[in-house]
């Protein structure tokens, strides 16, 4: 192109649009472990993703795919947030540098998400927990959620609403493949 030379804005590239080139392509999420429980005894409000700062043992621990998440809480400290619980076991090819298997590891997260999860849950019946633990872009992160805690009946509503919602979708289907066998 010489200068000054009229180009339409779509076939401008997008700034700060790059080609990356990695094992996990454009910004796809390998889930390594989930809290399923989390979704059910909790009402979720509010999700986040927050890196996590971990040895290289937890890192290669979590590429293993194994580490869990059933008791695992966020905590803020002095304008820091923790997680607490996460059971990440130790690296098996890992020596004496291997790490705790419960420590409490710091998350990282804006600011102003510190300080609106810090009010947030200092409010009754409200909790930060962990619904799952990843990699982006060759990068551990954790998504955290502001959940306020669910009562037993709203569970059993709950149930009841995912079972109802499975029966309608397989009524659906049914209905469908029939009307599928009539028009042959």
């Amino acid at each position: 192109m010489s200068k000054g030379m009229f180009v339409p804005k779509e076939s401008q590239p997008k700034q700060g649009a790059s080609k990356k080139s990695g094992k996990d392509g454009d910004g796809k999420r390998k889930i390594v472990a989930q809290n399923k429980k989390a979704r059910h005894d909790y009402l979720i409000m509010d999700t986040f993703e927050a890196g996590i700062v971990l040895t290289g043992t937890e890192v290669k621990s979590l590429r293993q795919g194994r580490t869990s998440l059933t008791d695992a809480f966020v905590q803020i400290d002095q304008n820091e947030a923790w997680l607490h619980n996460a059971h990440i076991p130790e690296y098996s090819q890992g020596t004496w540098t291997n790490h705790a298997v419960r420590r409490k590891r710091k998350l990282l997260l804006h600011r102003d998400e510190i300080d609106k999860l810090e009010s947030k849950s200092q409010e009754t019946g409200h909790t930060i927990v962990t619904l799952a633990i990843y990699f982006k872009d060759g990068r551990a992160k954790a998504e955290i959620a502001l959940a306020k805690g669910k009562k037993e009946y709203d569970k059993r509503q709950t149930l009841r609403e995912q079972q109802d919602r499975r029966d309608s979708d397989r009524a659906i289907a049914s209905a469908k493949r029939r009307q599928r066998a009539r028009e042959r």
